[in-house]
């Protein structure tokens, strides 16, 4: 448990450290607040555009050989992103490298939990854990990545990233593949190219809003008629017999699709509401690196709170009631955030960002459960790298709205905390709607006892 959970850990905390280092990078590198913002979700992209081949990939290679890979990988572009002396070096290690290695090791991560826990009970407290780490190393980020950036200096929070890569790497080496890798099984090589690069282009389309709207609106558009043509290439295999990156089974069953989208909107939120909290406090109220960090402990508080008490908590309640709740709260804690715009100070933020961080941690565990636990054993490579994609592309919708929608704010960026802020409470709202069409826990704990039964 400990290697899976601290490379969620550490994948997390990348998503969200740098937030809090928005000021000091920019200077240092010679850019601006925005193209470090861009490099953010620029590597939450790469993530998600590669987690379903990679996740793919587990097949081939086996699970325990990607996960080392990925980790490989992804310290490769931690060190890289240390030493980097312009933006365009950072986005290489940052955004190219550590997103390509997190896209080949988390898949692995959700595959051999559910591997190696079968029961209902076992597999949610392993995904409880799991998810926790990855909640607390989304939340902590801006609080340990603050804490470096003042006492040390930006690089050394990269250099903290290789240090737990390496601890990571020699608990892995124990770590037993519980099945054999199949090296001939076909890989579809098309549908990973027109799957990533349509991802690509649509997340690449939001950014662009900030700068020429027709061409936003263009590449949204192409990206759209890009995913639509890998679609369109699944069927093709699989009307010839072929298998596909994906498959179009996987969306077959409604109550994983529920879950995938309670996922999306869980990531969005979280990204999307870290990125926008830490520019206001350093952008407009002028906090440094280390005092936005503390601010964000409150987070790191409900998280860490809800996250570990998942496992008790569904034992008493349905998992749907579990994640509707997560969204409620978190609703809660945005309007929170919003009534607190013009009040000086930055503690003001703590009970929102508290609110916040129990909805997440609530919600975080049932949603992965409900998904994984949907499939059998065959089936678990495809869905851990779709649901884990799913998960960061919300996360990189997050980031890109929220980055978008402050540079494009006419009347200063205080009032782009506000703009940015609507979009947020209404994805709290959509949740909630969509978690409410989950079934109860009868329906739930059958399929999820049946679908760890099968061979």
């Amino acid at each position: 448990m400990l290697p899976l959970a601290l490379a969620q850990f550490i994948c997390s905390f990348a998503g969200s450290n740098m937030n809090v280092m928005l000021t000091d990078m920019s200077r240092d590198l010679g850019t601006t607040v925005q193209g470090i913002q861009i490099s953010i979700t620029l590597f939450l992209l790469v993530m998600a555009a590669l987690m379903i081949p990679f996740g793919k990939l587990t097949v081939q290679l086996g699970r325990k050989t990607c996960f080392v890979l990925g980790l490989s990988v992804y310290g490769a572009g931690a060190v890289i992103s240390a030493l980097s002396p312009n933006i365009g070096v950072l986005i290489l290690g940052n955004s190219v490298l550590e997103g390509a290695g997190t896209a080949l090791l988390i898949p692995p991560v959700y595959i051999l939990v559910t591997m190696y826990w079968t029961g209902l009970a076992e597999r949610v407290r392993a995904f409880g854990i799991v998810s926790a780490a990855g909640g607390i190393g989304a939340a902590t980020g801006p609080l340990i990545g603050g804490w470096i950036t003042s006492t040390v200096g930006w690089r050394a929070a990269f250099g903290f990233q290789v240090l737990i890569i390496v601890i990571i790497l020699i608990f892995a080496m124990r770590l037993k593949d519980p099945l054999a890798r199949e090296p001939d099984r076909p890989f579809d090589i098309v549908g990973a190219v027109l799957s990533a690069l349509g991802l690509i282009v649509f997340v690449v389309g939001i950014l662009a809003a900030d700068n020429d709207l027709f061409l936003s609106v263009g590449l949204m558009a192409a990206g759209a008629g890009v995913i639509a043509m890998f679609f369109g290439w699944v069927r093709r295999l699989e009307r010839r017999g072929r298998e596909p990156l994906l498959s179009t089974g996987l969306f077959r069953n409604r109550l994983s699709n529920l879950g995938l989208v309670t996922q999306n909107l869980q990531w969005l939120l979280l990204m999307g509401i870290s990125m926008l909290v830490a520019s206001h406090l350093q952008v407009v109220r002028e906090y440094d690196a280390i005092e936005t960090g503390v601010i964000f402990s409150a987070a790191t508080l409900g998280i860490l709170l809800s996250s570990l008490a998942a496992s008790s908590l569904v034992r008493r309640f349905t998992q749907r009631s579990l994640i509707v709740a997560g969204f409620l709260i978190t609703g809660v804690g945005l309007l929170l955030l919003l009534i607190v715009a013009a009040v000086p100070g930055a503690w003001a933020f703590a009970p929102g960002l508290l609110a916040i961080g129990l909805g997440i941690g609530l919600m975080l565990t049932p949603s992965v459960n409900v998904v994984q636990s949907a499939f059998p054993e065959e089936l678990q490579g495809e869905i851990s790298g779709l649901s884990r994609s799913v998960s960061n592309l919300g996360s990189s919708f997050g980031t890109a709205i929220v980055g978008t929608l402050l540079v494009l704010s006419v009347t200063g960026p205080a009032d782009g905390y506000v703009l940015a802020m609507v979009p947020l409470i209404a994805v709290a709202i959509a949740g909630m709607i969509v978690a409410s069409f989950l079934p109860g826990r009868t329906t739930i704990s059958a399929r999820t006892e049946a679908s760890a039964k099968q061979p």
